[in-house]
């Protein structure tokens, strides 16, 4: 069995400056103020066991004989390269000297997947997959994960799902959804409504597309059907359940969820929430007796949904999780911090 070493990690602590405490501001100024470094990554179709196809984006270029941790990336629902949180934590681990790869989930890449399939909150089968390659292509390279937000809840699953049989040194959680039923029903309410429009148009147009590219579609979904779906909730139980082998949206909520994974993870992992965040409930707050011992659980007071914006001015604003997730991964893995 491998020794608990969360312990041992240091921990900063999130405290929002006096400038931007609410909810609403940390989300949207993390996502369209943060820095827009100028980041040059290499991209990779990869081929699944299904026949369908993902992207990775890697930061460098790496040989067989490499022995630096890579650090693979998991975006959150809609995301990809691009996404301001990928964007950063690249560029921090890049300063610490550690290679990463993001994987994109199913037609996330820009182009659409081959199949009438996509992702969900609980698809593990491709990062297990994707985990697997790395190991065979990097054999001497320790492997850590980063996921954030739809991405978090799949590699708190994954870990939980591996226990002690985890190929994987460290893993970092940013806003996990825990609970996706409580969250489908936060996120319809009042003002966290304008990020479930968002969300739900890229969606929308996502499974558009795929009706325009599979003439015999394996579902009983229309174009008027799916232009008609006001929520989340509602396009979790037209598509995203049946399509991907779930009775209905509720059967995939419960199914998914990574909370009940929890106390079966078996390596050094971080998970981080905050109590203001916009698009979760109270309901992914875990209890301590749902905590493995190789959890080091951290709830911030402020921070909205992946923001965690500080500093003493706006106009010189930093990212803390851009130090928090490299400082975590550096200390798990015995890596020298860069000076």
């Amino acid at each position: 069995m491998q020794a608990d070493l969360s312990s041992t990690a240091p921990r900063s602590t999130f405290s929002a400056p006096w400038w931007l405490r609410n909810a609403h501001l940390q989300t949207i100024f993390a996502k369209y103020l943060s820095p827009k470094p100028t980041l040059i990554t290499e991209p990779e179709l990869v081929t699944l066991s299904d026949g369908d196809h993902l992207q990775l984006n890697w930061s460098e270029t790496l040989t067989v004989e490499e022995k630096r941790p890579l650090v693979l990336l998991l975006h959150g629902l809609a995301g990809d390269i691009h996404s301001h949180y990928i964007q950063g934590v690249i560029t921090a681990l890049k300063q610490q000297g550690l290679p990463c790869v993001l994987m994109h989930f199913r037609g996330c890449n820009g182009q659409p997947n081959k199949l009438a399939r996509a992702y969900h909150s609980g698809d593990t089968t491709d990062l297990a997959e994707v985990i697997s390659l790395l190991q065979q292509r990097f054999p001497t390279m320790p492997l850590c994960a980063v996921g954030f937000s739809l991405g978090a809840n799949v590699l708190v699953k994954y870990c939980g799902e591996q226990a002690a049989h985890n190929p994987l040194r460290a893993a970092v959680a940013v806003c996990p959804p825990l609970s996706l039923a409580a969250c489908a029903t936060r996120i319809n309410q009042g003002s966290s409504k304008i990020y479930q429009r968002y969300l739900l148009k890229r969606l929308k147009n996502a499974t558009l597309q795929k009706l325009a590219n599979h003439p015999n579609f394996p579902l009983p979904l229309t174009a008027t059907l799916v232009n008609r779906i006001r929520s989340i909730a509602e396009f979790d139980e037209y598509y995203t359940a049946p399509i991907h082998g779930f009775l209905n949206a509720q059967d995939y909520y419960q199914r998914a969820s990574g909370m009940a994974f929890l106390q079966h993870i078996r390596i050094p992992t971080l998970i981080i929430h905050a109590k203001d965040d916009p698009f979760l409930s109270d309901a992914v707050i875990p209890k301590p007796g749902d905590l493995s011992p190789y959890i080091d659980y951290q709830l911030c007071q402020h921070g909205g949904h992946v923001g965690f914006v500080f500093g003493k001015h706006p106009l010189k604003p930093q990212f803390w999780l851009n130090t928090r997730i490299p400082e975590f991964l550096v200390t798990q893995l015995s890596y020298p911090p860069v000076p």
